[in-house]
C-alpha cells in the first residue's frame, strides 16, 4: 500500500475534580505530566447548581463529585501554573456555565493570555439537564437565554471556544435507545440554534461560525458496533440540518464535531474488573471509525460503580487510550468500514427512524416544548424501564451480574477501602471557611475587589430587559462576587424550576402476569394494605441533597407503582426536612432515599433523626446508591432498614423486600403468598 501519513490522536482527557480547588490543581499539573492532552474539570454539585458550600442544600455535597468553585479566588487556585493560553479545557457545567466561562476568563486575562487564543468548551446543554442529570436551576427559556448570550458573546470575543456541548451522553445514562439518543440531541441543537439566529445578536452571515463552534458530546455503550452506525449516522444528520435548515454551505463549518466519554451506565459493582474491558469495547466504537472518531476520549475508571475512582485509577484508563494510539496501528488507515453493506444498512435505518422522531418533536413545537409536556421524559424513563426488565429477565445478558456469577476472590477489591478514593468530611467545614474568609475580606488588598452590589444589581437589570448578560457577569466575577450570589440574583429574576419527573406517565415495563415475580410481590402488598387497615400502601422515593442522576429512583418509583403501591416522588432536590414533612403529610409506610453523590453519611441520618423526632419510628427508611460497603454498614446501625447498591440489580425483589421491611415495622407477621 502507498505510504500515508499517521493521523494525529485524539485530544486525551481525563474527567477529575474534588476536595478543593488546591487538590484537583494538583491532581491537574500530575494528570499533565503522564501525557494527557485536555483538562477536563468535574464541579462539585453545590457549584453546578449556583448554591455556595455553606446554603442548606450544599450540605455533604462540598467537594465529593467535583471541585468547589465559589469565587474568583477558587478560580485562581484552580489553575495556578497552567497556562490556559496553552491548554484545551472542558468544563463539565450548564445552568451556571455562564459563570465559570466568566471566572475563567478573568483568570487568563491576569495571566496575560490573549483570550481569543484559548481553547475548551463548557457543556451548557440545559435540555439534557431537565431529562436526566438535574443540575437545572431556571427555567427552559430564561436557560436558553443564557446559552444564546454566551453563544454570540464567545463567537466574537473567544472564537477558539465551544460556547456549548449537546449531551447525548447522559440521555443512553437515563436509557435512552440510539434513535433516542440522536434525536433528542439533534432537537436540542435546533433549539439552541434557532434560538441564537432568532436573537438578532449574530448576523445571518456568521451562523456559519456558529455552527462550526457547536459540539457534542456523546456516549458509546458496550454494544460497539450499534454505537459506531450511531457515529456515522449523527454526523449524516447534522450535515443534513445544518446544511437545509440553516444554510450552511462550509463543509468544515458543518463538520459534525464530538468528544465521548463512554458508558458508565454498563459498569458493575459486581465483578468489577469485567469493566475493564467493557471500557476498551466502548472506545474502540468511537476511534476505529476514521471518519466517525471522537475528537475528544475521556474514560471512565474501572471503579467507578464502587466509589470514586483514586488517580492510579484515572491513570489506568489513561493509559488504555494511550497503548491503542501509540501502540496500535490504527491510525494508519483511512475507514475501514467503508463500503460495508451491513453498516451501510444499520446507518441508513437509524437515520430514517431518528429523522422521523426529530419531526415528532417539532411537531410538538420543539425540543423544549417537548421537556414541559413531560413527552422527553416519560419516554426515556420508559426506555429505561425496558432495558431493567430485560436485565431482569435475563434476556440482556451482563457478566458478573446474571450470568457467570461465580468469582475467584478479587485482589483489586480485597480492601475496599483502599480501592476507591475518599473525600475528608473536613473538606466541607474548610472550604466553608475559605468562603467566610473570602466574603469578609475581597474588598481588601491584595484583591480591592469592588463592592459586589452594584454588579449583582446591574446583573439583575440585565436580565431583566434584553441585553447580553455575559458583560455583566463579567463585571460580577472581578467584583468578588460569589457563585450563590450570581445565581441567586438570577433566581430573583427567572424563578427556578421544578421539571417533570416522567414517573407518573411511563407505561408498565413489567407486567404482573400470574406466577409473575411481580404478581406475587403484588399480592403481598395487597395482603399487607389489608391488615394494616388501608385502600393502599404508600411509598415516598426521595432524592435529598443536590444529587440529580434520578435514574434509580425513577425506576424504583415506577416498579413500586406497578406493584401495587401509592407512591410519592416530587424529584430532586430536597432538603432531610422536606422529605420528611412529605412523609408526614401523606402518611407514607416506608421511604426510599436515593443518592449517588455520597452525601448519604449525611443526609440519610439526617432524615432518620427527623423521622424520630416527629415519633415516626415505625417508618422504615431504605437507602439506595453508590454506596461503598463500610458506609452500608454504618447506616444499617444509624437504623437504616435496608441498603441496595447498584449490584441489586433485581428492582421486583428490592419491592418486595420493602413490603418486608414494612411489615417488620408494623410488628406484623413473615407473609407467605404462594407464586
Amino acid at each position: 500500500m502507498t505510504e500515508r501519513q499517521k493521523d494525529r490522536p485524539w485530544l486525551m482527557r481525563t474527567y477529575a475534580g474534588h476536595s478543593t480547588a488546591e487538590a484537583s490543581n494538583e491532581l491537574y499539573r500530575r494528570n499533565l505530566a503522564k501525557g494527557q492532552t485536555g483538562l477536563s474539570v468535574a464541579f462539585d454539585l453545590p457549584t453546578q447548581t449556583g448554591y455556595d458550600p455553606d446554603h442548606i442544600l450544599a450540605r455533604g455535597e462540598v467537594g465529593r463529585v467535583g471541585v468547589p468553585v465559589a469565587h474568583l479566588g477558587d478560580m485562581r487556585r484552580l489553575f495556578q501554573d497552567i497556562p490556559l493560553e496553552q491548554m484545551n479545557t472542558s468544563m463539565t457545567i450548564n445552568a451556571t456555565a455562564m459563570w465559570l466561562l466568566a471566572l475563567y476568563q478573568v483568570v487568563a486575562e491576569e495571566q496575560g493570555a490573549d483570550i481569543t487564543r484559548l481553547q475548551g468548551t463548557t457543556q451548557n446543554d440545559i435540555v439534557k439537564e431537565y431529562l436526566s442529570r438535574g443540575t437545572h436551576v431556571f427555567p427552559p427559556e430564561p436557560s436558553l437565554r443564557l446559552t444564546t448570550d454566551m453563544i454570540a458573546y464567545t463567537v466574537s470575543h473567544i472564537p477558539k471556544w465551544n460556547p456549548i456541548n449537546i449531551c447525548s451522553y447522559h440521555l443512553q445514562e437515563a436509557g435512552a435507545t440510539p434513535v433516542q439518543e440522536i434525536a433528542y440531541a439533534m432537537s436540542t441543537a435546533v433549539a439552541v440554534l434557532d434560538a441564537v439566529r432568532d436573537s438578532g445578536q449574530v448576523p445571518p452571515e456568521r451562523m456559519g461560525d456558529v455552527v462550526a463552534r457547536i459540539s457534542f458530546f456523546v456516549n458509546a455503550g458496550v454494544r460497539f458496533i450499534e454505537e459506531m452506525c450511531k457515529m456515522r449516522a449523527f454526523g449524516r444528520i447534522w450535515d443534513k440540518i445544518t446544511r437545509e435548515r440553516y444554510g450552511i454551505e462550509d463543509p468544515k463549518q458543518r463538520r459534525f464535531r464530538y468528544g465521548v466519554q463512554v458508558n458508565s451506565l454498563g459498569l458493575t459493582e459486581a465483578q468489577p474488573e469485567n469493566n475493564v474491558q467493557r471500557i476498551v469495547l466502548e472506545m474502540l466504537a468511537v476511534t476505529l471509525s476514521k471518519d466517525a472518531r471522537a475528537r475528544a476520549v475521556q474514560l471512565p475508571a474501572w471503579n467507578e460503580a464502587l466509589g470514586l475512582p483514586r488517580p492510579w485509577d484515572q491513570q489506568w484508563s489513561l493509559r488504555i487510550q494511550q497503548v491503542l494510539a501509540y501502540e496500535s496501528d490504527l491510525l494508519e488507515y483511512d475507514d475501514i468500514f467503508e463500503g460495508s453493506k451491513v453498516i451501510e444498512a444499520k446507518v441508513d435505518q437509524l437515520v430514517e427512524d431518528t429523522l422521523a422522531e426529530i419531526g415528532r418533536i417539532q411537531e410538538m413545537g420543539g425540543a423544549l416544548a417537548a421537556v414541559e409536556s413531560g413527552y422527553l421524559k416519560s419516554q426515556l424513563v420508559a426506555s429505561h424501564a425496558e432495558r431493567r426488565a430485560r436485565i431482569e429477565s435475563g434476556d440482556e445478558k451482563i457478566v458478573g451480574v446474571n450470568v457467570f456469577e461465580g468469582t475467584e476472590p478479587n485482589p483489586l477489591t480485597a480492601d475496599l477501602d483502599t480501592a476507591i478514593m475518599t473525600v475528608d468530611p473536613a473538606v466541607e467545614a474548610r472550604v466553608i471557611e475559605s468562603l467566610q474568609h473570602w466574603r469578609d475580606t475581597r474588598y481588601q488588598p491584595p484583591f480591592n475587589h469592588p463592592r459586589p452590589c452594584k454588579a449583582l444589581e446591574r446583573l439583575k437589570e440585565a436580565a431583566k430587559g434584553t441585553d447580553n448578560l455575559m458583560e455583566a457577569t463579567l463585571e460580577c466575577a472581578r467584583a468578588g462576587v460569589t457563585t450563590g450570589e450570581w445565581a441567586g440574583a438570577l433566581r430573583e429574576v427567572f424563578g427556578e424550576y421544578r421539571a417533570p419527573t416522567g414517573v407518573s406517565s411511563a407505561p408498565v415495563a413489567v407486567a404482573a402476569e400470574a406466577g409473575s415475580a411481580l404478581a406475587e410481590v403484588r399480592a403481598r402488598v395487597d395482603a399487607t394494605a389489608r391488615e394494616l387497615g388501608v385502600g393502599k400502601l404508600r411509598f415516598l422515593v426521595g432524592k435529598p441533597g443536590l444529587d440529580g442522576h434520578s435514574n434509580g429512583a425513577e425506576q424504583i418509583a415506577v416498579r413500586a407503582r406497578d406493584a401495587g403501591f401509592e407512591v410519592v416522588y416530587q424529584g430532586i432536590r430536597l432538603t432531610p426536612e422536606q422529605i420528611v414533612d412529605a412523609a408526614l403529610a401523606e402518611d407514607v409506610h416506608a421511604v426510599g432515599l436515593s443518592i449517588l453523590s455520597g452525601s448519604h453519611a449525611r443526609l440519610v441520618p439526617d432524615v432518620l433523626q427527623r423521622l424520630r423526632v416527629a415519633g415516626a419510628t415505625d417508618i422504615p427508611v431504605i437507602a439506595g446508591g453508590i454506596i461503598p460497603g463500610g458506609d452500608a454498614e454504618q447506616l444499617r446501625e444509624a437504623g437504616v432498614a435496608a441498603v441496595f447498591t447498584p449490584k441489586d440489580f433485581d428492582i421486583t425483589g428490592i419491592i418486595g423486600r420493602i413490603v418486608d421491611e414494612i411489615r417488620t415495622a408494623n410488628k406484623l407477621d413473615p407473609l407467605e403468598v404462594p407464586a
